[in-house]
C-alpha cells in the first residue's frame, strides 16, 4: 500500500512539474476565474455545468477517476475536478471544445464497439474502462483530460477543485501561509552541524 501511495504521488508531483512555466503565466488570470467557478458550482449542491450535458459530464468524470483513483486516498471524483473541467473549456481553454466533443464521440464508439450491450463509457465496471482508456491513452483528447484532472485535482480548494484538500494530501503538502525553519532535510542536517 505504501508503494502504491508513493508511486501516486511521484506521479502527481511529476505531472504537475510538467506544466510549462509559460503556459501557466499565460493562463493563469483564466485558470484561476475557472477555479472560482469550480467551488462556486461544486458549493451550490446541484451539478450546474456551462460546456457539459450531463451525460457528458458524467462521462469525464468517469474518465478522471480512473485517472486518479480512489482507493486508499481519494480521487479525482472525491476532489470534484468535473467542474474545474467544465469552466477550463468556457474561459482559458475553451479552443479545446471541439477536441472533447469529438474525444467524447469517438469514446462512445469506442464503447459499442468492444462492449455492444452498453451505451455509455461511466456504466462500465472499472477494468473494462480501462481497457478502453488504454485504446487512446496516446491520444490527444487523453492527454488534455489527464491535464485538466491534475490541474483540478491539486487547485487551490478556494477556487474549486481539490475539495477538502484531497490532491495536496495525496502529495504531502501543507497548506500552511509560513513554514518555520528547518524547512527541509537539508536544512536541519546543516542545523546541526551549526549548533555542534
Amino acid at each position: 500500500m505504501k508503494e502504491t501511495g508513493a508511486s501516486r504521488r511521484q506521479f502527481l508531483v511529476g505531472s504537475a512539474t510538467g506544466l510549462s512555466a509559460a503556459w501557466l503565466e499565460l493562463r493563469w488570470p483564466s485558470i484561476l476565474a475557472a477555479e472560482a467557478h469550480a467551488r462556486q458550482a461544486a458549493g451550490s449542491g446541484r451539478a450546474t455545468f456551462e460546456f457539459f450535458s450531463s451525460e457528458q459530464a458524467t462521462e469525464v468524470e468517469a474518465m478522471a477517476a480512473q485517472i486518479i483513483p480512489s482507493n486508499e486516498t481519494s480521487g479525482a471524483r472525491d476532489a470534484r475536478v468535473i467542474y474545474f473541467i467544465d469552466r477550463a473549456l468556457t474561459s482559458f481553454d475553451r479552443d479545446k471544445q471541439k477536441l472533447y466533443v469529438q474525444g467524447l464521440q469517438d469514446l462512445a464508439t469506442s464503447v459499442r464497439k468492444q462492449f455492444p450491450c452498453r451505451q455509455w463509457f461511466s456504466d462500465l465496471p472499472s477494468e473494462q474502462q480501462i481497457q478502453i482508456l488504454a485504446t487512446m491513452e496516446h491520444s490527444e483528447f487523453f492527454e488534455l483530460v489527464r491535464l485538466h484532472t491534475i490541474m483540478g485535482f491539486l487547485a487551490n480548494p478556494n477556487y474549486g477543485g481539490n475539495r477538502d484538500e484531497v490532491g495536496w494530501k495525496a502529495i504531502g503538502f501543507e497548506n500552511r501561509m509560513f513554514f518555520d525553519p528547518p524547512f527541509g532535510y537539508y536544512d536541519e542536517e546543516y542545523r546541526k552541524k551549526q549548533d555542534r
